[in-house]
């Protein structure tokens, strides 16, 4: 069983930066992506950015491309989503999801596992 752990989140000022944390374990696949995705209050889940496992490629949805940057580090078993320039706008549940393969997509109907969530609050 896949899990997901996500950390970092909190509250920021606007302008601020964080940088949150996704412990992956129990996987199996050789090749797996791993996405980041948010949800507001009274909106729909949107995709963030995605990585590969094996290659570290990258996909970032439109609007989140600029201050958003995803990265992992395998031998940590770690994926990281650095924001900068944050707006209240960017506050959210920020979730962390699973999908087995190497198609690099934000869309959270293909991932399978997904971690708790954490908060990410901007506001001053």
């Amino acid at each position: 069983q896949v899990q997901l752990v996500e950390s970092g989140g909190g509250l920021v000022q606007p302008g601020g930066s964080l940088r949150l944390s996704c412990v992956v374990s129990g996987f199996t696949q050789d090749y797996y992506v791993i996405g980041w995705f948010r949800q507001a209050p009274g909106k729909e889940c949107e995709g963030v950015a995605s990585i590969s496992n094996r290659l570290g490629l990258t996909t970032y949805a439109d609007s989140m491309k600029g201050r958003f940057t995803i990265s992992r580090d395998n031998a940590k078993n770690t994926v990281y989503l650095q924001m900068t320039s944050l707006k209240p706008e960017d506050t959210a549940v920020y979730y962390c999801a699973y999908k087995s393969g190497s198609r690099l997509v934000v869309f959270e109907y293909e991932y399978q596992y997904w971690g708790q969530g954490t908060q990410v609050t901007v506001s001053s």
